[in-house]
């Protein structure tokens, strides 16, 4: 007996409960993405807009919001134009826009509805398809492509779906653009259906993959004709999980054909297989169990997420998340390929690269939560330009590479660190860790009332640094700490005497607060994780 859903919501519970078995209702999904007319509010976080297919992301919102983008476009001023890296409108018209998707459900027909709208105001448009989030951004430099519009939610699981916008300098959209997108998408959501355009005619189709194999070839942030030789060459294997992502086939391309690369989760599956598909320690196991199971002298393993912005690393002894892997990446790009400026990253990463960094006479710049808060740092023509910039949530990128965090340059990175170092990856982190200082950063935290999200969380938390104010001492498990300083850029972060720090900040994607902390050994962890929940618990009473 088929059992009868009365909304999209209660349909995904089901099929993620049993996505094997429950496949089949992805029909009754497509059904509700095209007959729901229900409004939706429309938030613009850190990688733009994301929803539940069927629920909130439907044909209708998704055209109300193609809507308001391109009237935004039409109507901007001239700080929403110097923002997007534009003259005007008609100069989007002409150099035009790229529209793709990654490998979600309905992607290429949620893309068909956006690239008809942009056909429809004038714009010359791009069809890259299934499209990484790097290429998005490489695509835009080499063509000189006005913008772009990426229809991925990134990591979050198989129910979501998502609108990134990029402007002309190919990095994530700033606040100047996407507040003006959600305030005329937010006040057309109660005016009725989009307008009716005509399906699109064809495309210009767009071969992503080959413009950003040139633009690797170009900026020459990693050596592919090294990296290639030490794969012909050496004792290795290379394991990569693409999770079923965007990112799949794309490294035999880079890398070209070679028995010692292996391949996990290539194939079509929209529901990842049941799995939340980021670059976890628990969906690592796959990688894992080929590195272990190898007896070659060098082995590299990665996972990288569905839209190829996120990954996470490995040798056959130990898993690299991107606290380590940054640091090492700044490391051995100043060290051994030397080359010279700041280090950019987020206020939540570990203080790992803070040491690094110190002893070897590079400026740090700390930013708030979110990779396109590194823009100023990754411009070609900035004044501190990053030797890397990275976030502890997986994104990386180097110098003269991409404005946009890029799991693929991730994994050639470590690749070319393994062949000009001679040591895996877990022997160079173990080495630099011996002579710079060990750090343990992890991340954890709660979900909170949907009533309290917005301005009301962010006040009460903000009531926690003013209680905890620089000179405070206070007990982390058994241990007296006293308070070093207490940074605001994004929440708040009390950084401790002996180096460990707690940072508390409100989600920019769900009713959830973050706790991002680090101690300096392994066994400290626990404490701080309870001092920041205990912190926040007595904040929001």
């Amino acid at each position: 007996m088929t059992h009868e859903h009365a909304n999209a919501a209660e349909c995904w519970k089901t099929i993620l409960a049993d996505a094997a078995g429950k496949a089949h209702l992805l029909a009754t999904i497509e059904r509700f993405a095209r007959t729901n007319t229900a409004p939706a509010p429309i938030v613009f976080g850190t990688s733009g807009w994301r929803g539940e297919i069927g629920t909130d992301y439907t044909f209708r919102n998704l055209g109300i919001v193609t809507t308001a983008v391109i009237e935004a476009l039409r109507t901007g001023d001239g700080e929403f134009y110097r923002a997007m890296g534009v003259a005007d409108f008609a100069e989007i018209q002409r150099r035009g826009a790229i529209i793709g998707h990654d490998n979600r459900f309905l992607g290429r027909d949620f893309a068909m509805e956006v690239a008809a709208q942009f056909q429809a105001a004038g714009i010359r448009t791009w069809y890259s398809g299934e499209t990484t989030t790097p290429e998005f951004s490489t695509c835009i430099e080499m063509l000189g492509a006005a913008c772009s519009v990426n229809l991925t939610p990134s990591h979050n699981p198989a129910n979501y779906a998502g609108f990134k916008f990029n402007p002309a300098d190919g990095g994530p959209a700033g606040t100047e653009i996407t507040s003006r997108f959600e305030t005329i998408a937010n006040r057309m959501m109660t005016g009725g259906a989009p307008p009716a355009v005509h399906p699109p005619a064809q495309p210009e189709m767009l071969d992503s993959t080959a413009w950003y194999l040139q633009y690797l070839q170009e900026r020459k942030t990693v050596d592919l004709d090294a990296i290639r030789r030490f794969i012909a060459d050496e004792d290795c294997i290379i394991c990569i999980d693409h999770v079923h992502g965007s990112t799949r086939h794309r490294m035999k391309r880079i890398l070209g054909e070679s028995a010692k690369i292996v391949y996990l989760r290539e194939n079509d599956d929209y529901l990842f297989g049941g799995i939340a598909p980021e670059p976890s320690e628990k969906n690592m196991a796959g990688v894992m169990a080929v590195l272990t199971g190898s007896a070659a002298r060098y082995r590299v393993g990665a996972i990288m997420d569905p839209d190829g912005d996120r990954i996470r690393h490995a040798d056959h002894t130990v898993q690299i998340p991107m606290n380590y892997f940054g640091a090492m990446a700044c490391h051995f790009l100043h060290v051994h390929k030397g080359f010279r400026g700041v280090v950019a990253k987020s206020v939540g990463t570990s203080n790992f690269v803070n040491a690094i960094a110190a002893k070897l006479g590079i400026p740090i710049r700390e930013t708030k939560v979110g990779f396109k808060n590194f823009r100023p740092f990754m411009l070609r023509n900035a004044a501190e330009r990053a030797i890397t910039a990275f976030e502890e949530s997986d994104g990386i990128s180097a110098y003269n590479h991409t404005l946009e965090k890029d799991a693929m340059l991730g994994l050639l990175l470590a690749i070319e660190m393994v062949a000009r170092t001679g040591r895996n990856l877990g022997e160079y982190l173990s080495e630099i860790m011996q002579e710079f200082g060990a750090y343990y950063p992890d991340r954890s935290g709660i979900s909170v009332d949907r009533s309290l999200a917005g301005p009301a969380l962010l006040a009460k938390l903000a009531s926690i640094g003013k209680k905890y104010p620089k000179g405070t001492k206070l007990k982390i498990g058994t241990s007296e700490r006293e308070i070093a300083d207490v940074i605001t850029v994004d929440g708040t972060k009390l950084v401790f005497d002996d180096g460990s720090w707690l940072m508390i900040r409100p989600s920019g994607t769900e009713p959830k607060v973050r706790f991002y902390i680090e101690a300096r050994t392994e066994a400290d962890k626990q404490a701080v994780f309870a001092a920041a929940e205990t912190m926040t618990r007595e904040a929001l009473a």
